[in-house]
């Protein structure tokens, strides 16, 4: 290959010919007609210049990464000879113009180490709207032979496309718009579909985060606010709607969302909630804003303190009463499941959205690692961390779905039992239906035994006035939603004593998860957007402020009370599909670069 350096040689030894013999080159311009000698020795000048510029701009590149603790990286070719060039031919200093100068120096900062770069990208893909739709699809989706399924799927797909996305990231050292504009410019529309759907569902992550903290603020009250009904203004009495239903359930939808009756009643934002909001964002502009560096600190604490809570919560949920009834769905195998497309679908997404894929923050995570970093070692450390996640919480969830179901249960009794004396008393029952008083203990195991001691006309009697409590249908009536945690768990939590500090613990691993998932969002969408606007690379802190500031704006939209009818859409019918979009587009346009050549 002939170097730059080369090249000039070659063209200002033609120059030296021209200069030396005048006359035989007249001879030959005008021999052949084609060649100008003013023209000629321009055009040689201007190269020169070119190349001197090029060496300039390397030099101070050179610098400006060792600065920033970038290894060397050995020149490319005729770097070496480019002093020479100057040297014999341009003695006088080239200047770089400030404009270039400034764009030149402002590089790619690079994490600290490694483990600050393996926890932000395991930060990330520890979603808990992942965490417990894993847990879900275990439960309906035939045990044991979904975690199979899962765990193929992970290896085929999964693992694959984590290591496209950070190699991807890391080789081209750009945020989810540069890369793929990289790639072909026609394919620069990958990058901004997943700005689309990244600034969205930046949105309404913020506005689940503001959840956590209006409930993590609520929880140093004693007795917490879900666990009774409050009491009506100037009486005596409970709130008739709270009455007709739970007091988590009050106390979520009327004390928290203030929703609406359906989507079309819209109103303005929940006041209440612009406070966590504004919270939710400071937080994120605390940790981004002093830089690459210190977010990397910020996500090995956070997700070190959620890792150590979520061991703790497992390790005390299995002493609770009911919980081996739920750890015992977690053994359950449905073997003739495994050929029901529906569980294949549902493991398929279940490893697109727990990993991550098709967002961009993987991209932009890696676009701050080394060049000589193995991506295939890490996409493997994290999909495998992030496997270990969801096996460690699934425990928790099933045992305190257990409690939870026991507790209910117990309560459902003891209500048949009051009801059943009331129409004892009343004459309405005969007195051989007389139920025991004495519940102390096991309530459901009392009832039950009770009950299977009648006569069977008493027990068709008594069913048609009470209904019966169930504990494995209690446990199943689980849903699959956005609200979950505010609803079975914090309800769960209220029934176990010391419930206060149980709430504390459980929103702030809440809220640590829900962090480290946002931060690698919003860093998606600051790269990206200064992958468009290269001017704003200069002010990376006030832009990160302007981005955080329109966050804010935007995401008062999900604080109305129809707000969370929107999340719920968003979630469970608009995400996966753009994401799987997304990535079929990326691996098209990687296939393309490879073919060509690139």
């Amino acid at each position: 290959m002939v170097t730059e350096a080369q090249a000039s040689g070659v063209s200002l030894g033609k120059v030296s010919s021209v200069e030396s013999s005048p006359e035989d080159h007249a001879l030959e311009n005008k021999g052949t007609g084609t060649w100008s000698l003013t023209a000629w020795v321009s055009e040689v000048q201007a190269f020169e210049a070119r190349a001197v510029r090029a060496q300039a701009w390397e030099t101070q590149a050179f610098e400006a990464q060792s600065r920033a603790s970038h290894p060397k990286v050995t020149p490319v070719t005729g770097a070496a000879a480019a002093p020479v060039l100057r040297q014999r031919f341009l003695p006088e200093k080239v200047q770089v113009p400030e404009e270039e100068k400034s764009e030149l120096l402002i590089t790619r900062p690079f994490w600290s180490n490694k483990a600050e770069y393996l926890l932000a990208q395991v930060g990330y893909t520890m979603r808990p709207a992942s965490l417990w739709s894993f847990c879900y699809l275990w439960l309906h989706s035939g045990g044991g032979i979904f975690l199979i399924i899962y765990i193929f799927l992970l290896f085929l797909i999964g693992i694959p496309l984590l290591f496209l996305e950070m190699t991807a990231g890391q080789r081209m050292r750009q945020g989810n718009i540069g890369v793929w504009k990289a790639i072909n410019p026609w394919t620069g529309g990958i990058g901004y579909t997943s700005l689309m759907v990244c600034f969205i569902n930046g949105l309404f992550l913020n506005v689940v985060t503001a959840w956590i903290l209006f409930y993590l603020s609520q929880s140093f009250q004693f007795p917490v606010p879900w666990e009774k009904c409050p009491l009506l203004e100037n009486a005596s009495g409970f709130d008739p709607e709270c009455a007709r239903t739970t007091p988590s359930l009050y106390f979520w939808y009327r004390m928290t969302l203030k929703a609406s009756d359906s989507i079309e009643n819209n109103g303005p934002p929940v006041l209440s909630l612009t406070l966590p909001l504004f919270v939710s964002l400071c937080l994120l502009g605390a940790f981004m804003l002093k830089g690459l560096k210190w977010t990397g600190k910020v996500m090995c604490v956070l997700v070190s303190t959620s890792g150590l809570i979520m061991l703790y919560l497992v390790v005390r949920s299995i002493m609770l009463e009911g919980a081996v009834f739920g750890l015992h769905y977690m053994t359950v195998v449905k073997i003739s499941t495994i050929a029901d497309a529906s569980i294949w679908h549902g493991a398929g997404n279940q490893v697109l959205c727990s990993l991550g894929l098709g967002f961009g923050s993987i991209v932009s995570i890696a676009s701050h690692m080394e060049s000589s970093n193995s991506c295939l070692s890490d996409a493997v450390i994290v999909a495998l961390a992030n496997l270990v996640s969801m096996m460690l919480v699934t425990p928790f969830i099933f045992s305190v779905l257990g409690f939870w179901a026991t507790q209910l249960t117990h309560h459902c009794n003891a209500k048949n039992i009051e009801t059943i004396l009331k129409l004892v008393n009343m004459g309405i029952l005969p007195p051989e239906a007389q139920p025991p008083q004495n519940l102390i203990g096991n309530p459901t195991s009392i009832f039950t035994s009770w009950f299977n001691s009648l006569s069977h006309p008493i027990k068709k009697e008594v069913l048609s006035h009470v209904s019966e409590c169930n504990l494995e249908e209690q446990f199943l009536k689980i849903k699959e939603s956005t609200n979950f945690a505010f609803l079975a768990f914090i309800e769960a939590m209220s029934f176990i004593p010391g419930s206060i500090s149980w709430s504390i613990l459980f929103f702030l691993m809440l809220l640590n998860l829900e962090l480290s998932t946002t931060i690698g969002i919003t860093h998606s969408i600051i790269t990206s957007l200064q992958d468009i606007f290269i001017s704003v690379q200069k002010y990376t802190k006030l832009f990160t402020v302007v981005v955080l500031i329109l966050m804010f704006l935007c995401g008062h939209f999900f604080t109305r009370p129809s707000g969370s009818y929107y999340i719920r859409l968003l979630i469970d019918y608009w995400t996966i599909v753009p994401i799987i979009i997304i990535i079929i587009f990326e691996n098209l346009a990687v296939n393309w670069a490879r073919k060509a050549g690139r």
